[in-house]
């Protein structure tokens, strides 16, 4: 059996990172078709737009390592999607529906900022420089969709959940 290292560590995250991109970009356009306010669908909809960009870049950190671009199932991210769908499922027509979707979707960004940001810091302690780069500008979109859902939240879907 191989030795574990960092670099190998990386590795295995990066497939696991991978695949979440690619289960979120399935997920994305069914959490915009439910939202009800069209702020938060035109939020799903750029996510979407911006995930597939995230893929192309961990594509790319791949071939930096001279490896083929594959996921590896990550269990954590089935989870959180399915506790999306579940509330897509049990609040549909209720005033809470954008309140839980933007809760779910908040679940899936922040799983996303961990993972990226442990990701960016082996890159650096592993001398990969262009990977950082590449998993740093990753890592700020990903906030600012975080920073952009909280203001949904607070300034209408809250809201509305709240006066229902």
């Amino acid at each position: 059996m191989a030795e574990k290292t960092l670099e190998t560590l990386f590795h295995d995250t990066l497939k696991d990172v991978y695949y979440a991109e690619r289960k979120i970009l399935k997920a994305l356009p069914k959490m915009a078709r439910g939202a009800q306010a069209k702020e938060l669908k035109s939020a799903f909809e750029k996510h979407k737009d911006e995930t597939e960009t995230h893929v192309e870049r961990l594509q790319q950190v791949f071939e930096l390592l001279g490896k083929r671009a594959q996921g590896k199932t990550c269990p954590a991210i089935d989870g959180i999607i399915e506790e999306g769908e579940e509330i897509l499922d049990e609040y549909k027509g209720s005033a809470a529906l954008d309140a839980g979707l933007v809760s779910a979707a908040q679940a899936v960004e922040h799983y996303e900022i961990t993972r990226y940001g442990t990701l960016r810091r082996w890159a650096e302690e592993l001398g990969m420089k262009d990977a950082a780069k590449l998993l740093s500008q990753t890592l700020a979109e990903e906030a600012q969709t975080d920073e952009a859902l909280t203001a949904l939240a607070e300034t209408a879907a809250n809201q509305k959940a709240k006066a229902a």
